[in-house]
């Protein structure tokens, strides 16, 4: 069959579907993505590592301009209706809204959506939505419920989103899925023992409000100063157009403070899980965090919050602890329970290791999601 992908940039595609796109090139399928940030040098790694063919598009990643959007449909229409494939898997939330309409009007006769998490206007806070966020949810919940029904079928990574979306769109005989993550791939984020000497916590995300970077920072300085030899790295990038970036300045502070350890950007995420002792990610929404699943797959001990998608990767009490969202006071007591109690660290990690083998394994995964499009191996 011909199979295409609509996503967003590159690095979702080549960082998160490099194995689901290999595989379905190994089956015999004719593979093709598009992406927003299409270069030669990305046609070129597409096809010499996947042996898959990479187009581009154009779609906004952000904001809600509805002409400029029915506009880039209306191009990627043609796009889809010159490659002509049997099926076609668009992802995350402005490609499965558009992208569903403009595989409808190609006339594809197998178009699913997966939903990777709901996004920031489903995403609680601490503070009052503002009358743009509830708005622009109204309206995105109104596309979802003209896009949706014209999918053969919706993926979804949780329960919370597809039972909540499903609910306020009021579409009941929506054919969908619950994945239960992306996965990883167990190989590549292999277990390593958590090494001895000072006990490092580490965050890894974008380093935005919604993602619990301030929560996080505010536990690791009272825990700090409670305990002084522990340790707190931050793995992520922070992005100043964004109204809810981390307080760089802050940022700053508490790394010359010695409080935090902050190399931003790193390639390497699997070595700077190895050398950490337990994983924290107190966000306060997700699809079902990747960072979760390396980290548990490496077999590190989990404090993440009890909400959508994070609630999906923790066993209270079994491979980590849950904690209240935005709640800094509790998670800094949750970090604390390790220092004080450090055989947690190493049998709460081989727990999580196993949960990673049972519930997040990237083939076992990857077959699943073919087998709910019809995509069996044609070889």
């Amino acid at each position: 069959m011909k199979v295409l992908l609509v996503g967003t940039v590159s690095s979702s595609i080549f960082g998160f579907r490099k194995n689901l796109l290999k595989s379905l090139a190994d089956d015999g399928h004719d593979v093709y993505i598009l992406t927003t940030d299409l270069t030669p040098e990305i046609q070129d790694k597409a096809k010499e590592e996947l042996n898959i063919t990479a187009l581009g598009y154009s779609m906004a990643r952000t904001g809600m301009n509805l002409f400029k959007d029915l506009l880039n449909t209306w191009k990627l229409h043609k796009i889809i209706k010159e490659i002509n494939p049997n099926i076609i898997l668009c992802y995350f939330s402005k490609p499965v809204i558009w992208g569903a309409l403009a595989a409808k009007m190609a006339g594809v006769d197998s178009r699913y959506g997966m939903l990777e998490g709901l996004g920031y206007f489903f995403t609680e806070t601490p503070y009052k939505p503002t009358f743009k966020k509830r708005l622009i949810r109204k309206i995105q919940i109104v596309l979802f419920k003209i896009s949706l029904p014209t999918l053969n079928g919706v993926i979804f990574l949780n329960h919370d989103d597809r039972n909540e979306l499903l609910e306020e769109c009021k579409i009941n005989n929506l054919n969908s899925l619950v994945l239960g993550g992306i996965g990883v791939d167990l190989n590549e984020f292999e277990y390593k023992p958590v090494k001895e000497g000072n006990i490092r916590f580490i965050f890894i995300g974008r380093l935005l409000s919604e993602k619990g970077i301030n929560e996080y920072l505010s536990a690791a300085e009272e825990v700090k100063r409670l305990h002084p030899d522990s340790e707190f790295i931050v793995l992520g990038g922070a992005d100043p157009s964004n109204p809810g970036t981390v307080d760089l300045k802050r940022l700053e502070e508490l790394k010359e403070k010695n409080i935090i350890i902050y190399p931003g950007l790193v390639s390497n995420v699997a070595d700077w899980i190895s050398k950490s002792s337990v994983f924290v990610l107190p966000s306060y929404r997700e699809g079902v965090p990747r960072s979760t699943q390396e980290a548990m797959s490496v077999g590190r001990a989990v404090i993440t919050s009890d909400v959508p998608g994070c609630r999906e990767t923790i066993i209270d009490g079994y491979n980590g602890f849950k904690v209240t969202p935005f709640n800094s006071n509790e998670l800094a007591n949750s970090m604390c329970k390790f220092i004080n109690n450090p055989e947690l660290i190493k049998i709460m990690g081989k727990h999580s290791r196993r949960l990673a083998e049972e519930k997040f394994d990237e083939k076992k995964i990857n077959e699943r999601l073919k087998s709910f499009m019809g995509l069996n191996v044609i070889k």
